[in-house]
């Protein structure tokens, strides 16, 4: 697991789309889940301060949250097989409260979780390849990628691979482990930007040269929470076998330079606007000129290897159309509107990848039932080779499914609830989970999501407004990424009181930016109202096939601002 010199193609069938642990794995996982439990042991019988053992705990994903303690259980670059979905959904009926909750990060969490408990989990977990390490701490944290990895018709690359050479090349690194704060790594396989990746520490963009040749765009010193930045290009190409040798002479600059005295200055991208943008890559060229030899080359054979670990779908010869599908969505309008909003383009003739919707109208964003995450899972082996992918959107993606199958997978997902035709939506909502569980949080972020979720419930409406990205963080760590989203909202701390900031016009994609402040913060009830005057006045003066954030961009804050004070 601590390099990748000892990847060697799989042996014998492999269950296909995950990528696939051996004997020294699974070996080193099983270490690490004794050696917390004898750290665990050691804090209950008082041989540990809570301060000594906080680090310890971090580094194995567990939190000490208001209520009890949460455990964050990584889930790389979002890919998930239904046996470990089925390990999921076992942990949350005997260790939680029957749900867990999917992430921005592309994990999952568990919100009610004993301590003395906690080994146990990792120990279950660790049966099917699955682990919390670096789920938090000062350290490289789980990389994310496109939930459509390997199967967007628009791919350059498989992000899967280069995720996976980036998990184990961070995981346990001598030198990463103690970093001056947590880090966070994003790449997107296609030059179209699925991954967010200029709000991370690191985002790498997947393109081409003037040759055709695939490498990557290299972005550094994005991040959000109390002082939100868009990352700035440091490189604009970076050939594929040079990738660790340039991640590792970023995290060494960083490692270096950051500071260690401040908690708050403490990221990198307050060392790159203090160094500026055009040092700050100078001191990166020059360490990465130094690390010359074979130890930071990333060879193809190793890709390869690599790449045959995750084993390649049996995709039948299909033809690009199907006649059962067009049958459907002429004869079926709910299911057609469904597959105007939870599905994308496949790479592979007679195939589509599905969006299931974690966001009912009234519902919590992110989290599933013990019962709903089986149920994805026996729909992934039915319908996409036994595979699923955690969205950064908190929701859940089957992405290999035949297109002669897709009206029957509708079907399937209605029993659970988990059928809502929203994707893109207004209320398709990015929540964290707020002051309901969160000790650091000022606000509650669940009640106003699902105020404002049954405020435009009615299906139609959403459809007519479009494309609009709502996120909702309840303090200013910003965990639902809420300065991105086309309508941000950020619970405060006003005189004691639960309040909330709107902002508008923030963007995660490739045209990434930072939301504007509508105004002062309001109480809770007041903000549907406000958010229902805003997409007033986007409808009122929006052009034919103009999204919400192409209005605003078009019109600025002052129409919107003129609206939500209108009394």
């Amino acid at each position: 697991m601590d390099g990748i010199s000892h990847i060697q193609p799989p042996a014998g069938s492999q269950d296909v789309g995950i990528y696939h642990y051996d004997g020294l794995d699974r070996a080193w996982l099983a270490r690490r889940v004794e050696e917390f439990r004898e750290q665990v042991q050691r804090r209950m019988a008082g041989g540990l301060t809570e301060d000594e053992f906080k680090p310890l705990r971090l580094m194995n994903g567990l939190y000490l949250q208001l209520h009890a303690y949460m455990l964050r259980v990584a889930i790389p670059y979002g890919i998930v097989s239904s046996t470990q979905l089925r390990k999921m959904a076992h942990v949350a009926r005997k260790y939680d409260r029957d749900y867990g909750h999917f992430t921005t990060r592309q994990n999952i969490q568990f919100n009610w979780i004993k301590l003395e408990q906690a080994p146990d989990i990792l120990a279950e977990l660790a049966e099917v390849d699955i682990h919390a390490i670096q789920t938090s701490g000062n350290c490289i944290r789980n990389v994310t990628t496109d939930q459509f990895a390997g199967a967007a018709a628009d791919e350059i690359i498989d992000p899967r691979v280069y995720a996976e050479i980036l998990r184990q090349w961070s995981t346990d690194h001598p030198e990463f482990l103690f970093l001056p704060r947590k880090f966070k790594i994003a790449l997107t396989g296609s030059e179209k930007d699925r991954a967010a990746i200029k709000l991370h520490d690191i985002g790498i963009l997947t393109t081409r040269n003037e040759h055709g040749e695939p490498g990557f765009t290299v972005y550094v010193g994005g991040g959000l929470g109390r002082t939100p930045v868009i990352g700035v290009k440091i490189r604009q190409w970076l050939q594929v076998s040079d990738l660790l040798r340039y991640m590792e002479a970023i995290l060494r600059v960083y490692n270096a330079a950051g500071r260690r005295d401040n908690l708050y200055k403490a990221r990198i991208k307050i060392l790159v606007r203090e160094t500026g943008a055009e040092k700050f890559a100078e001191q990166v060229e020059a360490e990465f000129a130094r690390l010359s030899g074979d130890r930071f080359n990333l060879p193809p054979e190793v890709v390869s290897a690599i790449q045959a670990r995750f084993g390649a779908p049996r995709f039948a010869n299909l033809p690009a159309t199907s006649t059962a599908f067009d049958r459907a969505m002429l004869t079926n309008p709910a299911f057609a509107q469904w597959v105007g909003t939870n599905t994308h383009p496949h790479r592979m003739p007679g195939y589509i990848s599905a969006v299931i919707s974690l966001k009912p109208v009234g519902g919590i964003p992110g989290d599933a039932s013990s019962a709903q995450i089986d149920h994805i899972a026996a729909l992934a082996d039915r319908y996409s080779f036994g595979e699923a992918r955690v969205a950064h959107e908190q929701n859940v993606v089957l992405a290999h499914v035949r297109l002669d199958d897709l009206f029957a997978l509708w079907q399937e997902l209605q029993p659970a609830a988990i059928d809502t035709p929203n994707i893109g939506l207004i209320t398709d909502i990015i929540a964290c989970p707020g002051l309901d569980y969160c000790e650091l949080a000022n606000a509650r972020s669940i009640p106003v999501a699902q105020a404002i979720s049954e405020r435009f419930a009615d299906l139609a409406r959403q459809h007519d407004i479009g494309e609009l990205h709502l996120n909702i963080s309840g303090c200013i760590n910003a965990c639902a990424h809420h300065h991105v989203g086309h309508i941000g909202i950020l619970g405060v701390d006003k005189h004691g009181e639960e309040a909330y900031l709107i902002s508008l016009g923030g963007a995660a994609d490739e045209n990434a930016a930072l939301g504007q402040l509508l105004g002062a913060a309001m109480p809770a009830h007041v903000v549907p109202d406000v958010i229902e005057r805003v997409i007033a006045i986007y409808l009122a003066h929006r052009t034919q096939g103009e999204r919400f954030i192409d209005s605003f961009r078009r019109l600025g804050m002052a129409p919107f601002k003129e609206a939500a004070n209108a009394r």
